[in-house]
């Protein structure tokens, strides 16, 4: 107890309970944190809610060694969170005042402050008010979701937004004793299924926006979602996981004691469960305009793609507007980097200086030297997704993701996969005036072996292979290597990538550039 009683201690002493990167939400900037500003953010909302579980869970053990770590932890939540939580309508994640924007934060920093109401607040006038005011915020976040559930922030963090969503929503379940249960809701079912239907094998996932390739998703949480809206391929998803990883899948990261005590009291039975596939053979968000496709419904074997439209304005965007990815066997071929480990560059103006947010480290065109821009008017437009029994498609028009200068008129790019099974991706295009400089770029993690007539094989260690296919009397190959010094990049991907470049040849004002890609 002494440990415990020393970290709680330690924690009330800290000035602020948030990250200094947080600090532009306090109203007089500066380099320290304003103690007349008690602000309410993701980390100080966490610490809130850490202390009020231990409140609850050891009060009588705390008390019979000295009273005042219960008070102190009552009085530093109070001031903190819970008075300015009740008194504040003006943090921009509670979605009171038209915001521009409500992402993860909004469930994140709900779930936690609803958390510590509940687990510590003596008058039941303010407990009440709090859980209206969280159910009235969610709200907020909630009309702004898509219908389809797509997490456009990507399936990272889907813990953080879908996640906290259904953590919010259990607590009210909860403490209502069940009055307040909305899992049967639409979007509330779709929010669900999106994780697995972003899932391609083991622990990767499609990783458009900030998200790394490989997610560790909680493996009772995913369960107890599936069981909650019914969804068998959901808890599966959830078993398998931790089936996969034992023990190791409880510890979580930024994980809450309301996700922690029920990974430990459900571990059995999720260990146990056996249920549907969660391996779909195609899926379609349109709200975030993303697809995915693989060879064989109800396993990883074969090839899978998945694509992306949308526009260049979105929570957590990369400049990745026509985005492929081509995984064989559940192995990574044609990836998207993902992101590294944050800094103050990756968010605000400086985001777009590193190159995992340009559009020129990712499966895309350089036209005339000009890589995609950032904004919500950069965009695909004419999109067309088709579904039918020989082909999977995603077309779109992406000269719109291009600033003006690049000259580019019409770029037609069509994502397909075929019964062969195949995948092509063409690219149609006419541009202002003739040029050679185009470049086709590609990523793979694996050293590509180059043969004659333009053919690619990319191989990993365990044999699984995809070979490319490209016009070399149109394009000439090149590579180059991407040395990774980030650690977060280098737990997946080793400590190099390989973008290859496929530049024209011949100049020319309109044309067609084709790759295929098969095993």
């Amino acid at each position: 107890m002494d440990d415990i009683i020393n970290e709680i201690w330690c924690i009330c002493e800290e000035t602020f309970w948030g990250i200094p990167g947080h600090g532009y939400m306090m109203k007089r900037q500066d380099p320290l944190p304003d103690i007349s500003d008690q602000i309410i953010e993701l980390f100080s909302a966490e610490t809130a809610a850490l202390l009020a579980w231990n409140y609850y869970l050891l009060k009588t053990k705390l008390d019979g060694i000295s009273i005042m770590v219960s008070e102190r932890i009552q009085h530093e939540v109070k001031r903190r969170i819970l008075d300015p939580y009740l008194q504040r309508n003006d943090f921009w994640w509670m979605g009171f005042n038209q915001e521009k924007m409500l992402n993860n934060w909004n469930s994140w920093c709900n779930s936690n402050c609803l958390a510590a109401f509940l687990l510590l607040e003596d008058d039941p006038n303010r407990r009440e008010a709090a859980v209206v005011k969280a159910m009235r915020s969610l709200d907020m976040y909630l009309h702004r979701l898509p219908s389809d559930g797509g997490c456009e922030e990507g399936p990272k963090y889907w813990m953080y937004a879908g996640g906290t969503i259904f953590d919010s929503l259990e607590l009210l379940h909860g403490v209502s004793g069940g009055k307040i249960d909305v899992f049967q809701e639409p979007l509330i079912r779709h929010i669900g299924c999106y994780i697995y239907k972003a899932f391609i094998d083991d622990s990767y996932f499609v990783n458009f926006a900030d998200s790394q390739a490989q997610v560790h998703i909680p493996a009772e949480l995913t369960y107890r979602y599936g069981r909650r809206i019914g969804d068998s391929r959901l808890c599966e998803l959830g078993a398998r996981v931790q089936r996969m990883k034992r023990e190791e899948g409880t510890r979580l990261e930024f994980s809450s004691m309301f996700r922690l005590l029920p990974a430990l009291f459900n571990y059995t039975e999720v260990e146990q469960y056996s249920g549907k596939s969660p391996y779909i053979r195609d899926a379609w968000f349109d709200s975030i305009q993303i697809m995915v496709a693989r060879e064989q419904e109800g396993s990883s074997k074969g090839l899978f793609l998945a694509a992306k439209g949308g526009h260049n304005g979105e929570s957590h965007n990369h400049n990745d507007i026509g985005q492929f990815i081509v995984y064989c066997n559940g192995s990574p071929m044609i990836i998207d980097p993902g992101i590294m480990t944050y800094t103050s560059k990756s968010f605000f103006s400086e985001r777009y200086t590193l190159w995992t947010m340009q559009s020129g480290y990712h499966n895309l065109p350089i036209v005339n030297g000009v890589q995609q821009q950032d904004g919500r008017q950069f965009r695909a437009d004419e999109v067309e997704y088709t579904l039918n029994d020989k082909v999977t498609s995603l077309s779109m028009n992406i000269a719109g993701a291009y600033p003006e200068f690049a000259g580019i008129r019409s770029w037609i790019r069509s994502v397909y996969r075929d019964l062969s099974p195949n995948i092509k991706i063409s690219d149609n295009f006419l541009l202002n005036q003739v040029t050679d400089d185009i470049t086709q770029i590609l990523i793979t993690p694996h050293p590509p072996q180059t043969q004659e007539n333009g053919n690619i094989i990319l191989q990993d260690k365990n044999h699984n292979r995809v070979k490319i296919q490209y016009d070399s009397e149109m394009y000439a190959y090149s590579v180059e290597k991407i040395l990774l010094e980030d650690e977060i990049m280098r737990e997946i991907w080793g400590d190099t990538l390989y973008r290859m470049k496929l530049t024209a040849i011949i100049p020319a004002a309109q044309g067609e550039c084709v790759i295929r890609i098969s095993r």
